[in-house]
């Protein structure tokens, strides 16, 4: 599949010294908090400078019947109409001020009622006692720098990018927390790139953080001749903050979705309760413990048996099913445990998946992939049919991928998987399925992936461990003689043992000069 080169992270050379600036700028606020702070005012530049760059060519084209006030001209466009009082150069002319965190405060309100998609999102919490105006002000002095906005920048998706870069970045601060609302851009690709969106399919997260899936969706489409809209998107989001996090991520990127009316809880409170999907995309939090399970003994999701009421991993993984189509795939992000566990009916529900025949494809991950947890992951990959004629009939079979090898470390504790790992698998597991446009032939490759039966998988107790099966990687053959590596490994042990004697005689003569003997 030839497609346009991306990076796995956000990297454009400036982003990293404006958050480091703006950090700088946060005193002793905790960054979950502060997070808020500086994403609300990156999102309000970047609409001030949609709207101004449009108000501008209308304002030059008035002879030609152009009215920069028009608000049915912003509209047509989709960009947000924004009220004289909440535009950024009107902002920044207060930053000096200590009423500026009022001055900010009201533009939101302002934006939210000129603007009803937008109501209940905007952080409207600048003027409280402990933020420090001073510092506020630095910080709109230092956001308006940013061109955010304007045609050339759109098009370069300089805020998508910057955007995404402050999540990551306030995800590994806030440690646990932050995993919450952020799932790691090569992972998101990872599974996005697995499924393949195409034109027309709907797409569904349940837990849908920051919007990554949704973001990343688009992104695929649009390289490969799509375009933003082509798909219909639909998630959910328990948390009130993050919920607006997600919604304001989407608006800066002109990508309209339906997250409901509000905050909820999809176990309890399904806000698509009829909805089903082409795709789903998720990465639930691991191992939940108080899900709710008591208020939903008889829920219909529950067709493969009931889960424990003290983990929510196979409640999500029978959600995900559930809101599928008929043709429906589904890849999605558990702790380990997930594939082997036996506890409390998980692996009589694990049994009954494997016999439906659902699980299409299986993916270990390695460590140090997530700021919130260092669980060691899987990614599952299930499909309602694997006769569907537009891939290759997989009846009775599933894909075992290891790809516990793979990644990069991007720091001392974080992993990234490179482009040639997210390639390797991606072209592994679509010419296996057989994707059309996938020129490169199935093959076993001992210690990384293979195709196993049914019956293979039963054998090993329904446990879906992808290194149970893949096997040891093959040892590389250097065509060396074995007697010929023995001596030349004893040449060199003899040489480091002489070497050593050498040194510790030095190091005696030395001690007994300085006087000890």
């Amino acid at each position: 599949m030839a497609k346009e080169k991306q990076t796995t992270s956000a990297n454009i050379g400036f982003e990293e010294k404006l958050f480091t600036m703006a950090d700088k700028l946060r005193n002793n606020m905790d960054a979950a908090e502060y997070k808020h702070v500086v994403l609300g005012l990156i999102f309000l530049k970047y609409i001030s400078d949609s709207f101004m760059t449009l108000y501008d060519e209308l304002d030059k084209n008035q002879k030609k019947g152009s009215d920069p006030e028009d608000r049915d001209e912003y509209i047509a466009k989709n960009i947000f109409w924004v009220g004289e009082k909440a535009r950024f150069n009107f902002i920044q002319k207060k930053a000096k001020e200590p009423s500026i965190g009022k001055v900010i405060d009201d533009a939101m309100d302002i934006i939210e009622k000129d603007n009803p998609t937008l109501k209940g999102v905007l952080n409207k919490n600048y003027a409280r006692a402990d933020l420090d105006k001073t510092k506020l002000g630095e910080l709109v002095d230092l956001v308006g720098t940013i061109g955010l906005g304007d045609k050339e920048n759109r098009a370069k998706d300089i805020l998508g990018r910057v955007y995404e870069y402050f999540l990551t970045k306030f995800a590994s601060a806030e440690g646990k927390l932050g995993g919450q609302f952020y799932t790691p851009s090569s992972v998101v690709r990872l599974i996005v790139e697995m499924l393949a969106p195409t034109k027309n399919q709907t797409v569904y997260d349940p837990a849908c953080g920051s919007g990554g899936f949704f973001v990343q969706s688009e992104k695929f489409l649009a390289q490969h001749a799509g375009k933003t809209g082509d798909i219909a998107i639909y998630g959910q989001e328990s948390n009130p903050t993050t919920w607006r996090l997600c919604m304001m991520n989407l608006a800066i990127r002109g990508i309209r979705a339906n997250l409901g009316k509000e905050p909820s809880d999809s176990f309890l409170r399904d806000q698509h309760l009829d909805k089903k999907f082409d795709l789903v995309m998720a990465n639930p939090p691991f191992n939940m413990k108080e899900w709710g399970q008591p208020a939903l003994q008889n829920d219909v999701r529950w067709k493969y048996g009931i889960p424990p009421a003290n983990n929510a991993n196979y409640a999500w993984v029978q959600h995900f099913i559930h809101k599928l189509k008929p043709n429906g795939m589904t890849g999605f992000v558990l702790a380990n445990g997930s594939m082997a566990s036996n506890t409390s009916g998980e692996g009589e529900i694990r049994k009954k998946l494997v016999d439906e025949d659902l699980v299409d494809c299986m993916v270990a991950m390695p460590g140090q992939l997530f700021y919130s947890t260092q669980i060691p992951v899987c990614i599952w990959f299930l499909n309602r049919n694997k006769e569907n004629p537009k891939f290759k009939n997989r009846k009775g079979k599933t894909l075992f991928i290891d790809a516990r090898k793979m990644g990069t470390l991007v720091d001392r504790v974080h992993r990234e998987l490179s482009e040639d790992d997210l390639k390797k698998i991606t072209e592994t597991y679509h010419s296996w399925r057989g994707d059309s446009d996938c020129k490169i032939k199935y093959k076993d490759t001992k210690g990384f992936c293979k195709s196993v039966s049914q019956d293979e998988i039963k054998e090993h107790g329904y446990v879906l461990t992808p290194g149970r099966f893949v096997g040891a990687e093959d040892a590389i053959d250097d065509g060396i003689d074995f007697d010929e590596k023995m001596k030349s490994l004893t040449a060199k042990l003899k040489e480091q043992v002489s070497s050593s004697e050498k040194l510790s005689k030095e190091i005696f003569k030395n001690l007994k000069v300085l006087g000890y003997d």
